[in-house]
């Protein structure tokens, strides 16, 4: 499954699931453009190592995926783009009738709006290479939902609905467009979430994963960011040319219930 000659750019990816998604793909042979909203010195370190341990290219371009100018922008500073994998996503947990608007549009913007602009800056360069990928970064949460999370529900199933949509549009050409739903996966930011879930239901380490932080997950067991990239990996090769407009759950069961 060599990727080598290809360019891909993997949104809001200088930590967790986007990161790991970057690394797979530079294993594979692919240079990769690195994304956040920041500009440190580490956002570019990243960068560096994943060059220096697989020989690939790998650049850091900040751009704020809540603006869609910005969103375009990284595809056109990147000058090429065979493989674009959506992943910037935040998160907010409120009673949708005590929601903050704020967080509505910020969430429906990041998570979903932003997978329109670079999509269709992206399609453009695609063509013209004459071969494509779009990888679209959604959840278990596009497939069904959870309460308190309106917005996220809502901008996932929307990622859902323009990866069909996409994926129809270039049925015909060597492009595909589909969507990754993960279940829970241990990042650092869950990782950092274990201690205090522990000390708040008085548990261990594996009963308040399995029982609270696993409860919809069958597996009992987290994905992880390198399965995340694996799966995106397979959806890039030569394999998966005949696969689009459709979803694959990395979700340990939980879809499936």
């Amino acid at each position: 499954m060599s990727l080598k000659g290809k360019t891909a750019i993997i949104t809001g990816s200088n930590s967790g699931i986007g990161l790991g998604v970057a690394w797979e793909l530079a294993r594979a042979g692919a240079d990769v453009v690195l994304n956040s909203f920041t500009d440190r010195d580490e956002d570019h370190a990243i960068a560096a190592e994943i060059s220096a341990e697989t020989g690939t290219s790998a650049r850091y371009i900040k751009a704020d995926m809540s603006k869609g100018d910005e969103c375009r922008a990284l595809v056109e500073t990147a000058g090429t783009c065979d493989i674009l994998v959506n992943n910037a996503g935040i998160q907010h947990v409120s009673p949708i009738d005590e929601f903050p608007v704020d967080k509505w549009d910020a969430i429906i913007a990041i998570n979903m709006n932003s997978a329109f602009h670079t999509s269709a800056a992206a399609l453009p360069l695609m063509r013209a290479a004459g071969w494509g990928r779009i990888v679209n970064i959604a959840s278990a949460h596009g497939l069904t939902a959870s309460p308190y999370k309106a917005a996220y529900v809502a901008a996932k199933h929307g990622v859902v609905g323009m990866t069909k949509t996409v994926a129809l549009e270039t049925a015909q050409e060597p492009i595909t467009c589909n969507a990754v739903c993960p279940g829970y996966v241990l990042t650092p930011l869950v990782e950092a979430q274990i201690p205090d879930t522990m000390e708040k239901y008085n548990m261990g380490r594996e009963e308040v994963i399995k029982k609270v932080m696993l409860e919809r997950q069958p597996s009992k067991e987290f994905a992880t960011v390198q399965q995340l990239g694996g799966t995106c990996v397979f959806l890039c090769s030569d394999a998966a040319a005949q696969i689009t407009g459709t979803t694959i759950s990395v979700d340990g069961g939980w879809t499936a219930l």
